[in-house]
C-alpha cells in the first residue's frame, strides 16, 4: 500500500489481542501511539543531527499539564503499509531516517506466527552529500503492561550478553484476572531488546530522559530504582540510545530493537490455564529473544517475498485499491487471535471479538475471517472449530444447535453471551457457519480426520438446518446489531449452504448415499428459496417483505464450492442491484439503514463475474478508510454516507477481505 491511501490507523506492533499498538494519526509525530482500544501506549522517537534534536515519533512531553516546547518534527516524506511491515520515511537537516515496524506473521510458520516479538528497525543516511553526527533515541512506556495508568510497574534488566534486554511488569502478577473487551493486559512481562554494542545502550528511567536527550544532558541520572512506580505519576520508560557517530555521506547505518511480551499464561480453557503456542516445547523468553535477533535477516527476506506476492495477487484479483485493503487488514485479522495448544497438544486459534463484547472463539466472527486462513494456513480454521465442538459436546451446552462462543476473552469456560437465554442465541447462524467452515477447511486441503470423529454432532446441526433453516423463525444472525428478524432471506441462504457443506463432508467420509441425500435437501431448499426471495430485479431482505433488499453475502459459498444450487441469473441481478445502490462509501448492508459491513460487501462483490464490477463495489471501502474522521484500526461497520464508524475496530473479520483472492485461487471447488 502506498502513501496515496491515508489509513484510518496504521499497524505498528500487531501480535495478539493484548499486544497490538497503532498510530491513529496522519504522521507518527502527531500523536502518541495507542493500543487498538484507543488507550495511550506511547513510544517516542528522537534524533540528534549535528547537535539539533528532532522528533520522529510521539512527543517528548509525557504529561500535558504544563507547556513544553517540543523538538521540531521531522518531515514525514512517505508511509508504506504492506501486509507484514509499516515503513515511515523522515527527513531533516540533510539526513534521511527510515523506521520500519515488522511483525512477521507468516501463516506458513506457526512458531514464528506465535512468537510475541515485533521489530522496530532504524536506518539513517545522508541526503545532502555531507557527513553528519547522528544519535538516535527510542523509548516505550510502562503503559504497555498495565490496564490503566494508575497501576504501578517494576523495571529491571532482563538479559545481558550478545543480546541485551530490559523488562517491565505490573507489580501484581495476577494471571488471567479478568475478562472483557476494553481493557489491557496487566500480567506478564514487556521487553525491549537490542544487540549489544559499544554504540548502543538500553536505559531504564523516567520519561524525563527524553528532555535530557534534547538538552544533551546525562540520561542516566533519570534512572529509576527497582521499586514499583505508578505509570501516570513516574512515567517509566525503557529506552534504546544508539550513537551512530559520524555518518559518512555515502554510508547507511542502522540499529534494531525488538519489542516482546511474555504473557506467561495466555488463556483459560475450560478450567485449564494455557500458555502460548511458542512455549509448547519449553522455549524460554531469553531463548525467544535471541532467536528473534538470530533469525531477523532471514525473516525480513521471507516477509518481503510474501508481501510482494500477496500485493501482486491482490492487484490482479481486484485492482491496486483492493491490494491496499489486503495490506491493511492482514496483520489486524491475525492479531485479533491467540495461538495456543490444549492439554492434549491440539491447536487452538482463539479469536477475541474486539470492540464488541469481548467474546472468545465467536463462531460468527470466525466465519467471516476464514478466507485469509483458508488461503495460507487451513489448519487455523480447524483450530477455530475445535473449541466450539468441545463445548457443544459437553454437558455445559444445553441446546441442540451450535454455540455462539465459549466465553469472554481470555476466559473460555463457557458462553456468557446473552446469559445463555434462548432469545439471545443464533441457532441457524451458528449451525450454518460451523458446517460451512468445516467443509471449506476440507476443500482447502485440510485433513478431515478430526471432523470425521465428530460426525454425530455435525449431523445434528445439519438436520437442524434442514428442519428450521429454510424459513427461519424470529432470531438473531451475525448482524445482531440490526436486531431480531424473522424469515431472514440471507440467513436462509446460510442454512442451504450449511446443508450443502455437510453433504461435502459426507462425501469425504465416503458415504455416497448420505452425500446425495443432503445434497438433494439443499437443492430443494434453494429452489424454494428462489420463489420466496424473489422481488423482481433483486431478492428480499425477508420473505414476505416486498420492496426490501439485503446483501446476500452467504451466496458466495455456492460459487466457491461450485455446488450450483442457486440460479446464476439471480447472482447477476444481485450484483447489478448492489451497484445501483452503492453510495460514496459503499453499498448498505440492507434496506433498513445506510451502514454497511466491509467484509460482507467484499463477499457480495465477489459474486460478480466481471472484475470491473468487483472493483466498482469495493473501491468505496478504500475511500472510506482514506476519508473517515474516525482514526481507529480498520472498522468493518461504517456508514456509507458519512464514512463514520458505527462501532467495531481491530476485529478479525477483516480476514474476509481476502474472499475475492480466495475465489480467484480456485482452491475451494468440490473434489
Amino acid at each position: 500500500m502506498n502513501s496515496a491511501l491515508r489509513p484510518s490507523a496504521v499497524p505498528l506492533v500487531a501480535v495478539d489481542p493484548y499486544f497490538s499498538v497503532w498510530s491513529q494519526a496522519d504522521r507518527l509525530t502527531d500523536d502518541f501511539t495507542r493500543h487498538w482500544t484507543g488507550q495511550r501506549h506511547a513510544m517516542t522517537g528522537l534524533i540528534r543531527i549535528d547537535g539539533t534534536v528532532w522528533r520522529f515519533a510521539g512527543k517528548a512531553q509525557a504529561k500535558s499539564e504544563r507547556y513544553y516546547a517540543e523538538p521540531p518534527a521531522m518531515t514525514q516524506s512517505s508511509l508504506n503499509v504492506t501486509p507484514l511491515s509499516t515503513v515511515y520515511a523522515f527527513e531533516a537537516a540533510g539526513v534521511a531516517l527510515n523506521v520500519t515496524f515488522t511483525t512477521p506473521l507468516l501463516l506458513d510458520d506457526l512458531d514464528i506466527l506465535s512468537r510475541p516479538a515485533s521489530y522496530a528497525a532504524f536506518e539513517v543516511r545522508s541526503l545532502d552529500g555531507q557527513d553528519h553526527e547522528v544519535v538516535l533515541y527510542y523509548d516505550v512506556t510502562g503503559e504497555w503492561c498495565v490496564d490503566h495508568p494508575k497501576q504501578a510497574v517494576i523495571g529491571e534488566p532482563a538479559l545481558d550478553g550478545d543480546i541485551v534486554a530490559l523488562r517491565m511488569s505490573h507489580e501484581e502478577q495476577a494471571y488471567l484476572n479478568r475478562s472483557g473487551d476494553d481493557h489491557r493486559i496487566d500480567w506478564g512481562h514487556f521487553y525491549l531488546a537490542a544487540r549489544k554494542s559499544d554504540s548502543a545502550r538500553l536505559l531504564l528511567g523516567s520519561a524525563e530522559m527524553r528532555k535530557a536527550f534534547v538538552r544533551n544532558d546525562d540520561l542516566a541520572r533519570h534512572g529509576i530504582p527497582g521499586t514499583p512506580l505508578v505509570v501516570a505519576d513516574e512515567q517509566p520508560v525503557m529506552a534504546l540510545v544508539h550513537d551512530f557517530g559520524r555518518v559518512a555521506a555515502a554510508a547507511s547505518v542502522g540499529t534494531l530493537a525488538v519489542l516482546a511480551y511474555d504473557d506467561v499464561y495466555a488463556i483459560e480453557y475450560f478450567g485449564d490455564r494455557l500458555q502460548a503456542y511458542w512455549k509448547r516445547n519449553g522455549q524460554t523468553t531469553d531463548e525467544m529473544l535471541k532467536a528473534a535477533f538470530a533469525e531477523h535477516d532471514g525473516l525480513m527476506a521471507r516477509c518481503a517475498a510474501f508481501d510482494k506476492q500477496l500485493l501482486a495477487d491482490g492487484e490482479a484479483a481486484g485492482g491496486a485499491k483492493y491490494a491496499d485493503l489486503l495490506a491493511l487488514s492482514y496483520r489486524q485479522a491475525i492479531a485479533a487471535h491467540k495461538l495456543v495448544t490444549d492439554t492434549d497438544g491440539e491447536l487452538l486459534f482463539m479469536s477475541k471479538e474486539c470492540y464488541s463484547n469481548g467474546c472468545m472463539a465467536t463462531v460468527d466472527v470466525s466465519y467471516p475471517s476464514i478466507p485469509l486462513f483458508l488461503l495460507y494456513q487451513p489448519a487455523l480454521v480447524e483450530a477455530m472449530i475445535r473449541p466450539i465442538v468441545r463445548y457443544a459436546e459437553s454437558d455445559k451446552w444445553p441446546f441442540e444447535f451450535a454455540p455462539h462462543d465459549i466465553g469472554q476473552y481470555p476466559i473460555g469456560n463457557g458462553q456468557v453471551y446473552a446469559e445463555n437465554a434462548i432469545e439471545g442465541q443464533m441457532p441457524v447462524e451458528e449451525c450454518g457457519n460451523m458446517l460451512i467452515m468445516a467443509a471449506a477447511f476440507c476443500q482447502a486441503g485440510g485433513k478431515p480426520d478430526y471432523l470425521l470423529k465428530h460426525m454425530p454432532l455435525l449431523t445434528k446441526w445439519a438436520d437442524y438446518l434442514a428442519k428450521h433453516g429454510l424459513d427461519p423463525e424470529n432470531q438473531l444472525c451475525t448482524d445482531d446489531f440490526a436486531g431480531h428478524l424473522a424469515r431472514n432471506a440471507n440467513l436462509s441462504v446460510k442454512a442451504v449452504m450449511g446443508v450443502a457443506g455437510f453433504s461435502i463432508l459426507k462425501g469425504i467420509e465416503g458415504d455416497a448415499k448420505a452425500k446425495e441425500r443432503y445434497r438433494t435437501i439443499a437443492r430443494d431448499m434453494a429452489s424454494q428459496w428462489g420463489a420466496l426471495a424473489d422481488d423482481g430485479d433483486h431478492t428480499k431482505l425477508a420473505f414476505g417483505q416486498a420492496g426490501t433488499w439485503s446483501l446476500k453475502y452467504n451466496l458466495i459459498w455456492d460459487v466457491l464450492f461450485e455446488t450450483e444450487l442457486f440460479d446464476k441469473e439471480t447472482l447477476r441481478s444481485e450484483v447489478a442491484w448492489y451497484k445501483k445502490h452503492s453510495n460514496v462509501y459503499g453499498t448498505p448492508l440492507d434496506s433498513r439503514a445506510t451502514y454497511t459491513k466491509s467484509d460482507w460487501l467484499v463477499w457480495s462483490a465477489s459474486l460478480a463475474e466481471e472484475r470491473g464490477d468487483f472493483i466498482a463495489l469495493t473501491e468505496p471501502i478504500w475511500t472510506m478508510l482514506n476519508e473517515t474522521p474516525d482514526r481507529v484500526p480498520f472498522s468493518d461497520w461504517t456508514d456509507t454516507l458519512t464514512a463514520r464508524q458505527l462501532n467495531f475496530q481491530h476485529r478479525s473479520v477483516v480476514g474476509g477481505i481476502f474472499m475475492k483472492l480466495l475465489k480467484d485461487k480456485g482452491i475451494m471447488r468440490e473434489s
